[in-house]
């Protein structure tokens, strides 16, 4: 009987594809498959295509995910490789994301010209991002800075930049690092700065909830730290029906026994903020995301009145 060949679905871009050879290599590494066994398919998603709006005008988180899930659900691949802060909260029906390869670092990072760090750039100086959440974020330290829109990878982010577009961008640590372009790097924000994005950092595995022999795989290489962290992050996400408009950040931590979940929510013009922080057993990840997202929405309630 001829042995099946694994495809893993990943986006096209330079990062993605260093993702998807993460994941094949450390299933390689856990499993006994074997190089020939494995092979990473590029689709292209709605939000590569379109990269001079905003995504929650064009639809939102699922714009990097659908075409990739329409293909495992098609049966055409059978992981899906996602940046897992670019996922809905809400798992897709027939499909499972339950396993996570180990966190890669999920700070912010500023990539200026000249090296210059935040406090030192010229007043109202221009700052490219297409997040709402990093525009608060940063308006919350300077009040004076500009945020423009800035998509695309990281090659054409830092082209704008260097095009003088930009007096600086925004990007997760994590992707730049991934891309051997640490040089680049100007600035290096803490956790206490800028609370990351729900997931940031973090590489999720998805297939179908029926593939047995996928779910069997997937299991050896998933990080539980990872996990825990995931799982506690997305939470609060849920219950607060996150996505691209939603300005939240969201960052969990584990030390011994415990989780720490801190996460912040914004109005929609950028002038509130709400801030919970908690910890619990480690046991009890999920429930302390859902704890803190339903903290955030009480909070938020007149805010967010719809």
């Amino acid at each position: 009987m001829k042995k099946r060949k694994i495809v893993i679905g990943s986006r096209g871009s330079k990062l993605a594809l260093i993702y998807a050879q993460n994941a094949k290599n450390t299933i390689i590494q856990k499993t006994d498959l074997n190089e020939d066994d494995i092979i990473i398919k590029e689709i292209t998603t709605k939000g590569d295509q379109v990269q001079d709006v905003r995504l929650s005008e064009l639809g939102g988180k699922g714009l990097f995910t659908s075409n990739i899930e329409n293909q495992l659900q098609d049966k055409n691949i059978d992981i899906a490789v996602h940046a897992l802060k670019d996922m809905p909260a809400k798992e897709t029906e027939g499909l499972t994301t339950n396993a996570f390869l180990k966190r890669n670092d999920p700070r912010e990072i500023l990539i200026t010209t000249d090296k210059k760090k935040l406090q030192e750039l010229k007043n109202n100086a221009i700052i490219g991002t297409s997040s709402y959440r990093r525009e608060f974020q940063i308006k919350k330290i300077r009040t004076d800075l500009n945020c423009k829109l800035l998509r695309g990878n990281v090659d054409t982010r830092i082209k704008k930049l260097n095009d003088g577009l930009y007096d600086a961008i925004i990007l997760s640590y994590a992707g730049v690092k991934s891309l051997k372009m640490d040089d680049k790097i100007a600035q290096i924000f803490s956790i206490n700065e800028i609370i990351p994005s729900a997931g940031q950092g973090i590489i999720a595995l998805q297939c179908r909830s029926n593939d047995n022999e996928i779910i069997s795989i997937l299991d050896k290489i998933n990080d539980n730290e990872t996990f825990q962290r995931a799982q506690a992050e997305r939470n609060v996400l849920k219950v607060l029906e996150g996505d691209c408009e939603t300005a939240v950040g969201v960052h969990a931590i584990i030390e011994e026994d415990k989780i720490i979940l801190e996460a912040e929510l914004f109005s929609l013009d950028g002038k509130e903020r709400f801030y919970e922080k908690k910890f619990s057993k480690l046991t009890e990840s999920h429930q302390l995301g859902i704890e803190i997202g339903q903290k955030l929405k009480k909070k938020s309630e007149n805010t967010y009145k719809k």
